[in-house]
């Protein structure tokens, strides 16, 4: 029986057949890098290499300067170095949504304990740029519409690598959580959606609040291990 590691690095490390997209929009896939690759099956064998559940924290796609860059979810290359450990020779720009993440990390109780619990996956699983500014999958019908039975296969299949069938978080509260819902209904991915606030978000409006949030974050997670326990 292959662990979660196993699981997910196969996923992450075969992602072909990418859907067209619409004039003008670029694909990020950071995979076809041997060091990303490289990256990947350090970092997922390094914290995932067990059998155990974990809670699904879903973001929109992976950004230009963290994911897009590190092949992580949510971790840019500095939090890569200095909070999981793992060298690399990426150009070391932070991301907003990475700097959140990782204070919450920290303030969960660290790396090992927070990836013992949960796993950042995202709607798309490559990311995409217009003009050279990231792009959401929503920000163009086209490319929604067009990358909807890729996002729903992907999500899937890591979610049978070992996510929790119970509960699982969105990470934005408007357009992604308004379609991974309707995806949801339609497919039965969990029991159950919750939303939280976009970390980009909270950094970028609600920055003298970030205590607020960083503790609304650790409270419905609590609440969420606590549901898939009983």
């Amino acid at each position: 029986m292959k662990t979660f590691a196993q699981h997910i690095t196969n996923f992450y490390l075969n992602i072909d057949r990418v859907p067209a997209v619409p004039p003008g929009v670029e694909v990020l896939d950071p995979y076809n890098s041997e060091e990303v690759r490289t990256i990947v099956r350090e970092f997922y064998f390094k914290y995932y290499n067990d059998r155990e559940p974990r809670i699904f924290l879903i973001g929109i796609n992976p950004g230009r300067h963290g994911a897009g860059v590190t092949g992580i979810g949510f971790t840019d290359p500095i939090r890569l170095d200095h909070a999981c450990h793992i060298p690399n020779g990426f150009d070391p720009r932070p991301e907003l949504s990475s700097k959140f993440i990782y204070q919450l990390i920290e303030a969960w109780g660290g790396v090992k304990a927070f990836y013992r619990k949960f796993y950042f996956s995202s709607v798309s699983p490559l990311g995409f740029t217009q003009d050279g500014k990231n792009l959401n999958y929503y920000d163009t019908p086209g490319l929604q519409n067009g990358w909807d039975s890729f996002m729903i296969k992907s999500l899937k299949t890591q979610l049978a690598a070992g996510g929790s069938k119970n509960i699982a978080f969105v990470l934005g509260r408007g357009k992604n959580y308004q379609y991974l819902n309707q995806m949801n209904e339609k497919h039965g991915l969990v029991k159950t959606l919750w939303p939280l606030p976009h970390p980009r978000w909270v950094m970028q409006y609600r920055l003298k609040k970030l205590d607020i949030y960083i503790q609304e974050y650790i409270t419905k997670l609590h609440q969420a291990l606590e549901k898939i326990s009983h």
